[in-house]
């Protein structure tokens, strides 16, 4: 008799091929191992790989850009059609739909992503971060399992809401990639959103540092953002038009094979793709004291942002000297991480 596997449904509120569609991607093409995956996503770009990969996907009026009561409408349909035995959630909306709307059928498990300690990095009003941690702490008490992407995201999932399981620390997984041997340079580059919590400015005065004792050196700051603007008059102020560039979106495989060094100086990051890929590719990185990233890097890449000679000395260290730079040698593959999945799973009685 052949048994059939049993299915875990991936709710993601989200349909770009930013932030989290990187993991929903990896997990989708190296798959669960004893589970049969189905995707509800919102219609566009993330459901359209997801099939490119081979995975079942369902697109449904899903995500905040349709509402709580269409979301709500289409995960109850969709949970009565398949029966999952497990509700996979991610990032807060799908999080909350699912407490409010999954049934009492399946167990159901969370994953989350992008918790800072700091909550002014996500809410700038106090009495909204007050009304969040209540709704995260209210809907984490229905869930079977909580993951987490770091010790630093656990922690922080612990202090701030209570959940009545404590986190399962499961990192990002990485694959090895091909690459030629490193070879020292000081391009620099920067893959974040153009926004305050990613500390350009301060990169942008720790280059001017560093350009002053390596004229040659240059810097790419990729993305797009609200502080497109004042970036560029930070630019402009400091001298460096001839040695900084402001593309907007690039693809980042490309640009890190173009770049040295990586630099990221969030005020937080929980487990960086970006971190991740750069030390897999041989590059340098200098990333800020928080969070998830000394998980990932060694000290020789942990700066204090706010130190622009700190800062400049690391870029200088990580983009000529190769041997300073980190290595992923002992992190977990991409299917590491989904047989931890499958333990996680196991673990709620489901299956």
């Amino acid at each position: 008799m052949v048994l059939t596997a049993p299915t875990a449904l991936w709710v993601v509120p989200v349909s770009d091929l930013a932030g989290v569609a990187r993991h929903v991607l990896d997990v989708a093409r190296t798959g669960i191992p004893g589970w049969r995956l189905v995707f509800l996503t919102p219609p566009g770009d993330l459901p359209a790989r997801l099939r490119e990969a081979g995975a079942a996907v369902l697109e449904r009026p899903f995500g905040p850009d349709h509402g709580l009561r269409a979301s709500s409408a289409s995960l109850r349909q969709v949970v009565r059609t398949l029966r999952p035995a497990v509700v996979h959630s991610h990032l807060a909306y799908a999080d909350v739909v699912v407490a409010l709307a999954a049934g009492r059928r399946a167990r159901l498990v969370t994953t989350e992503h992008g918790i800072a300690r700091d909550d002014a990095v996500y809410h700038h009003s106090p009495a909204r971060t007050r009304a969040m941690a209540a709704v995260h702490t209210a809907r984490l008490r229905r869930f079977d399992a909580a993951i987490a992407v770091s010790r630093a995201t656990a922690d922080a999932m612990v202090g701030k809401w209570r959940p009545r399981v404590p986190p399962t620390v499961i990192p990002n997984g990485i694959d090895a990639v091909p690459t030629d041997a490193p070879r020292p340079g000081l391009r620099v580059l920067s893959l974040a959103r153009l926004a305050p919590e990613k500390r350009l400015p301060a990169l942008l005065d720790a280059f001017a540092v560093l350009r002053r004792a390596h004229p040659d050196a240059r810097l790419t700051l990729a993305g797009t953002g609200p502080e497109e603007a004042a970036l560029r008059r930070q630019v402009d102020r400091l001298g460096l038009g001839d040695a900084v560039v402001v593309p907007g979106f690039v693809d980042p495989l490309q640009a890190m094979a173009e770049h040295d060094v990586l630099a990221m100086l969030s005020v937080w990051e929980n487990c960086s793709y970006a971190l991740l890929d750069a030390a897999a590719h041989g590059m340098g990185v200098v990333a800020s004291e928080v969070g998830g990233n000394p998980e990932i890097l060694p000290p020789t890449s942990l700066v204090a942002a706010d130190d622009a000679r700190a800062v400049a000395a690391a870029l200088a260290d990580q983009g000529l000297d190769v041997a300073t730079r980190p290595s992923l040698r002992d992190w977990p593959t991409v299917a590491d991480m989904c047989a931890r999945i499958a333990a996680t799973y196991a673990s709620t009685g489901a299956g």
